[in-house]
């Protein structure tokens, strides 16, 4: 058996505490007597380190962070809670889950002081791994801690990242508990923190169910629509977790749900027994492994060629020449967008409004080069990573003026804000984006120019190449 020895879900809403919500912490007492037994669990399971991942913590885009401070501590003075906690970090777990991490292709690194410093982040352990902890001291239960920082992966990479966990357990020898701290939707009633929004019961319902029936791959592939409009924050977690229990057969067990604030409170608990089930993350990468086959094997040439561009110069330093005489279109002048996207997330984006070279085919090879070593949102692309991106091409029609939004149609065309000498695009038919209005607001933003400035519209349609 895996030394993954207890799986647990725990919200974290300070006012759980009585010594942050006083009165109003009687309206969550399912939870308050769920969370204790959960931890009756971990006493019970042999854990000899408690490991827990909290989207409050430090997040990053492209990687995970793993506290390296040797004390991990807190305190809960920000809600006026005179609350202190320290625990002894397992910093030769922390550094197994990171070498496992990094042979499976995921960015991990330690969070020291210095990295801290340089990112402008604390160490200091937030609301949702102290609440948790609350009841990890009440109980008595004094077991080193690893504080892990979810990440903003594809939730694939999310999932091995849970199998790194595992295999890091296994190798140092270690029995770990592991804790996803998060809350579900922020939306169920009006007034809740983030707004109400009926779909945001919708997605606590479906999760609550998927977990209970042990359907990880359910999760996996949960809407994402929907999970953005719940405002939910323990999702990744979540899935995390779910990852740890790889290959494991698990006993699963609802213990509170309840949202009397608007948020929803989940604890679960999940139990490993004796044998084991197929591997999940090797059904899902076989399987992405098999999409990605089918689509290079019928991409336009476009695609084809800022594949080679972008992987050659990669794997050797080169910019290639293109061949523009095997496409006449190639050899015509245009704008240019170059998409990647990496299990079904944006990987980099770069492009050029007019032609900027002499023809397509340079616009292709340099913007593709662009888009996965220069884009400011993500670190430049890893050989390792290759073979796992979808690429588009976009070539621009050249941009019109246009007098108001009415002329818009977030479907069909682009739109260019200007105010000054700032600008900033957004190309049409984006996943997520479905009004005009949110458009222009994010071409605003891009470009930082305020909500309320006066700008120029700028129009343009494009042809997209798969």
């Amino acid at each position: 058996m895996s030394n993954i020895v207890l799986c647990g879900v725990a919200p974290h809403p300070p006012i759980l505490l009585p010594e942050v919500g006083g009165r109003e912490s009687k309206k969550v007492t399912a939870t308050f007597q769920a969370m204790e037994r959960l931890v009756d669990y971990i006493s019970g399971s042999g854990a000899e380190v408690i490991v827990i991942m909290s989207p409050h913590s430090p997040v990053f885009r492209d990687g995970i962070a793993i506290n390296g401070s040797n004390i991990l501590s807190g305190n809960l003075r920000r809600f006026w809670a005179d609350l202190e906690f320290e625990y002894n970090n397992d910093i030769d777990l922390v550094r197994e889950i990171i070498d496992q991490a990094r042979r499976r292709g995921i960015v991990a690194f330690e969070l020291d002081d210095g990295v801290a410093v340089d990112y402008d982040v604390s160490t200091r352990l937030d609301h949702g791994i102290l609440v948790p902890a609350y009841f990890f001291d009440k109980a008595g239960l004094d077991l080193p801690m690893v504080a892990v920082s979810m990440g903003l992966l594809p939730f694939n990479e999310l999932y091995a990242f849970g199998t790194a966990i595992q295999k890091a357990a296994d190798r140092q020898g270690k029995k770990v508990a592991l804790v996803a701290s998060g809350d579900l939707s922020h939306r169920l009633s009006r007034g809740a923190p983030a707004g109400y929004s009926p779909r945001g019961a919708v997605f606590d319902k479906n999760l609550v169910e998927m977990l209970r029936n042990k359907d990880f791959r359910g999760v996996l592939n949960i809407d994402r629509h929907l999970a953005e409009e719940a405002g939910e924050c323990g999702l990744r977690t979540i899935i995390m977790m779910l990852g740890a229990m790889d290959g494991m057969e698990v006993e699963a067990e609802i213990l509170s749900y309840e949202g009397p604030f608007g948020v929803g409170y989940l604890v679960a608990a999940f139990t490993p027994r004796d044998g084991s089930r197929d591997s999940l993350l090797e059904e899902i990468e076989a399987e992405h492994k098999k999409k990605i086959q089918t689509r290079r094997a019928g991409e336009s040439s476009l695609v084809g060629l800022a594949r080679k561009a972008l992987e050659t110069y990669v794997r050797e330093g080169r910019k290639i020449t293109p061949n523009v005489s095997e496409n006449p279109l190639l050899e015509e002048q245009a704008g240019v967008f170059v998409s990647l996207k990496k299990h079904g997330q944006l990987r980099g984006c770069i492009g050029t409004i007019m032609p900027t070279t002499d023809n397509i085919g340079l616009e292709i090879v340099n913007n593709a080069i662009s888009a996965g070593t220069m884009d400011p949102r993500f670190e430049p692309v890893r050989p390792e990573e290759l073979d796992d991106l979808v690429y588009s091409v976009d070539v621009l029609k050249p941009p019109e003026p246009i007098e108001s939004q009415e002329q818009l149609d977030v479907k069909r065309y682009g739109v260019i804000v200007r105010s000054g000498r700032r600008s900033g695009l957004l190309l049409p038919n984006l996943e997520g984006i479905n009004t005009v209005e949110e458009q222009v607001a994010i071409a605003r933003q891009k470009a930082g120019i305020g909500p309320n400035e006066p700008v120029r519209l700028e129009r343009f349609e494009v042809v997209r190449y798969y």
